[in-house]
């Protein structure tokens, strides 16, 4: 993409409603603009990191043998009153009716549709398990939305939904789902720990939240600090394997880690006193065991191995991708704008041509911008040098190619690297194979 003919509108001062890190970046590197309270558009940058994020989400999902589909957005309130959430579940839910008076609901979540759907097809215990998710946008009518998208009202997030015959086997469903989440974090560059949790409305017994630690976090966290300091997936682990699932759950749980709701003072106290860690964190996933609370209030039975009736135990699985655009930025940046992670960038580089209308320069940008036009933004406006620079860095590219005469005479490229700010030279060639080494 050419910047000069780029929706990309950068903002030099910060925004007086942005109170946090995050909203402010997100607002002055032209990821989004905000359409009413808690709603925001999504401007061509801050969709491809979206997409960036919901793929690896997505991949990861597909390797544990979750099926994607789609369900609406708008859900019939029906469904809500068989299992007895409708009048229960508060303001936050929005509550509209159709032309023919009939009550109908922007879904805030997905359990009662999901349950239905199952019931419509599977008849049978030969048919589990069943894992079935979506990447669906979700309202919730937040009494005071704010934090930019982390504490909106319309947010982008995937769910899914299990179905297993029995306890064990939604055991297994469940720590499947945990390490593809850890896998899922892993990818998008960001350590995210599991922690003990409140099920909260949607009900459970099983439960672990993944947060990300940030001063801004909304949860307060009690942690052992092993769990920040050990390569959690450097086991194998067989996910066609009970034994195996396991033992990476039990390790994995075997240090203290608490939500502030769920935080035990005793078990906290037999955590060495130089390994205890208290902060903030940032929600960005949430996977629960429910068990049988939906197929028994809506009267989902199949037929089972005696050929009674047999209510599948469920489970939930979210991660918020809109609200992991926040968390990241969070968790990544520094004075100058954002540091992204190269799986989740918008763009892999910005090339920066330091003297636009010189041949030779001109000719280099061309050169690198015709290898890989989708994933590199060449800065090509008559600004000058410093802007630019302050430009790259606010937007976070993690690669800067910066083309000026003198380098251009010898046909070579400097290199920044936006996390550490390690500049490199290197020929139009070696530049592009560090740039794009990752992609494809």
């Amino acid at each position: 993409m050419r910047l000069s003919r780029s929706f990309l509108p950068t903002l030099k001062e910060n925004p007086t409603e942005a109170q946090i890190t995050s909203h402010r970046l997100m607002l002055r590197a032209g990821l989004i603009r905000q359409t009413a309270a808690g709603i925001y558009a999504w401007l061509p940058a801050g969709l491809r990191v979206l997409r960036n994020i919901a793929n690896i989400v997505r991949h990861e999902q597909d390797a544990i043998g979750a099926q994607e589909m789609l369900m609406p957005t708008i859900q019939s309130a029906d469904l809500w009153k068989r299992s007895g959430r409708y009048d229960a579940y508060g303001p936050e839910m929005l509550r509209i009716r159709d032309r023919h008076e009939r009550d109908m609901l922007f879904g805030p979540t997905n359990e009662e549709m999901i349950t239905d759907l199952f019931g419509q097809v599977v008849k049978s215990y030969k048919e589990l398990p069943q894992v079935l998710y979506h990447i669906q946008w979700k309202f919730r009518d937040e009494v005071r939305p704010r934090f930019g998208v982390m504490r909106g009202r319309e947010f982008y997030m995937k769910d899914a939904y299990s179905f297993d015959m029995d306890y064990a086997s939604a055991v297994d469903t469940y720590r499947r789902m945990m390490l593809a989440y850890l896998r899922t974090f892993q990818r998008l560059g960001v350590r995210a720990i599991p922690m003990l949790a409140d099920t909260g409305p949607i009900g459970g017994e099983l439960s672990h939240e993944f947060l990300i630690l940030a001063p801004t976090g909304e949860s307060g966290v009690f942690f052992d600090s092993a769990l920040e300091e050990q390569d959690w997936l450097a086991e194998d682990v067989d996910i066609t394997d009970r034994q195996s699932l396991e033992k990476f759950f039990t390790r994995m749980t075997s240090f203290y880690a608490a939500t502030d709701e769920k935080h035990d003072e005793a078990a906290w106290a037999q955590v060495p006193a130089g390994r205890r860690r208290e902060g903030r964190g940032i929600e960005v996933g949430h996977i629960f065991h429910f068990g049988r609370k939906y197929t028994e209030s809506m009267d989902i039975a199949i037929s089972g191995p005696d050929g009674a009736p047999l209510y599948p135990e469920m489970g939930s699985y979210g991660i918020g991708v809109s609200r992991l655009v926040a968390a990241i930025i969070e968790a990544s940046h520094d004075e100058n704008g954002i540091i992204w992670p190269e799986s989740v960038a918008p763009f892999k580089a910005a090339i920066i041509n330091l003297k636009s209308g010189d041949a030779v320069c001109d000719g280099i940008c061309e050169k690198l911008y015709a290898a890989a036009p989708d994933l590199l933004l060449y800065d090509d406006r008559s600004e000058r040098a410093g802007a630019k620079f302050a430009d790259a860095d606010l937007m976070g590219h993690p690669w800067q190619l910066i083309v000026g005469p003198r380098g251009a005479k010898e046909g070579k490229v400097e290199i920044k690297n936006r996390r550490t700010g390690e500049r490199t030279e290197d020929t139009v060639e070696g530049a592009l194979a560090l740039v794009l080494k990752n992609h494809g």
